[in-house]
């Protein structure tokens, strides 16, 4: 299991927790200092089954900031994440060809 993890987000600290204390075998990718690249958040979407907006943290600053909108086409934002990592929501775990976005956090236990 991979989990892109922000150390300094109480969500994804919550649900790193849940997945050690279930003794889950996972990976952490620092994601704000390892981005991941368009094919990488595209292949995150496929597993996530969800919209690039649905991925994105659309109150965050920048998503203003780069003048984006919900409305915007799915590769627009997707490389709007690739260029500005902040947008993704997190934290997202990954397991085989599935993945969930920890929020609420025990949303990652779906995925044991």
């Amino acid at each position: 299991m991979i989990l892109w993890h922000n150390p300094r987000c109480s969500k994804s600290r919550h649900a790193l927790a849940l997945l050690e204390e279930r003794g889950a075998d996972v990976t952490l990718r620092r994601y704000l200092d390892d981005a991941p690249s368009l094919d990488e958040l595209r292949a995150a979407q496929a597993a996530l089954g969800l919209s690039a907006v649905e991925m994105m943290r659309t109150k965050e600053t920048t998503f203003k900031e780069m003048g984006l909108t919900t409305d915007m086409a799915d590769d627009a934002l997707l490389q709007a994440m690739a260029e500005q990592p902040k947008l993704i929501e997190r934290p997202v775990l990954f397991a085989g060809e599935k993945a969930v976005i920890g929020r609420p956090p025990e949303r990652v236990l779906d995925l044991l």
